[in-house]
């Protein structure tokens, strides 16, 4: 199985696409080979020597992460890695849209997490969309983004509850409504509410929902309260103070005004009757049916 690499330098780095996709071998993707650091790292250009771009503390917390659930099915490490990753590595949302950063991550920090994660049972292989791909394929990238648009202000419950659903990851993620933080917010309250309980009904829900928009605009029917700015800054410059994050506890995201309550419950129940309206494939099967699938 692909191990972790043997040397790791001391800072994170960016892998411009066309260079990742050099080391992106069938042997990597099935498991069976290694990455080459050192030719890797030589590929790499550097980022700046600050402690945000320290990538030990990013190792750390992904080998914990594969430690608490080597016993359990490793989707269920998405929702107890996507806020912790989110707090530890603070970025701005320009930086998050940079590839090479996540192409750096997942082949140069931790490979064998992408293995880990992703290899298919049935196909014995991994996707290598998980290495080099969109930001709601790609492994790290697309637990980041899940806390950066399911957290509710500094709040990273609602993560938790929407990375527990693959579905939410899978298909919600890429939709363009969920930039809207109060129809982010109203998803995560109808899958607590179990309103929405299987991978299907969230798939079926976000379609809905997102059609939807075409015809009503949901930041007017449930306004949002304007960004801050200022407390994301805040927030990312205690990581270049050398600011550590705990493993265990879930962590606190920027100290942002949280989205208006009276819009997510609006959104809440406008997306509930939409949802008893959307034909859901094996809806009346039981419970038991849906999760072996």
């Amino acid at each position: 199985m692909t191990e972790r690499p043997d040397h790791l330098p001391e800072y994170l780095a960016r892998l411009a696409d066309e260079e990742a996709a050099r080391f992106i071998s069938d042997g990597l993707l099935s498991g069976k080979d290694n990455v080459p650091g050192i030719a890797l790292n030589q590929s790499a250009e550097p980022l700046p020597e600050s402690p945000r771009w320290r990538l030990r503390a990013i190792r750390d917390l992904i080998d914990d992460a594969m430690y608490i659930y080597r016993d359990d099915r490793p989707t269920q490490a998405d929702a107890w890695l996507a806020p912790r990753l989110h707090a530890i590595l603070r970025l701005t949302r320009a930086e998050a849209a940079d590839p090479a950063l996540w192409n750096y991550l997942a082949l140069g920090v931790a490979p064998d997490f992408v293995v880990w994660r992703h290899l298919s049972e049935s196909k014995k292989s991994v996707n290598a969309r998980y290495f080099k791909g969109p930001y709601h394929k790609q492994a790290f990238a697309r637990l980041w983004w899940s806390a950066e648009l399911f957290r509710n202000g500094p709040n990273y419950e609602p993560v938790v509850v929407a990375c527990g659903n693959q579905d939410m990851l899978n298909t919600v993620l890429r939709l363009d409504v969920i930039d809207h933080r109060p129809t982010a917010q109203a998803l995560v309250r109808l899958l607590q509410r179990e309103v929405v309980r299987t991978g299907r009904d969230a798939n079926a829900l976000g379609k809905a929902v997102n059609a939807a928009a075409a015809t009503v605009m949901y930041d007017v029917m449930a306004p949002d309260v304007e960004r801050d700015v200022g407390a994301v800054q805040r927030w990312i410059d205690e990581a270049e103070a050398g600011l550590s994050v705990h493993h265990r506890p879930l962590p606190t995201g920027p100290a942002e005004e949280r989205a208006p309550d009276d819009s997510v419950e609006r959104l809440t129940d406008h997306f509930a009757e939409l949802f008893s309206e959307v034909p859901v494939r094996g809806k009346g099967a039981s419970m038991e049916d849906a999760e072996e699938e």
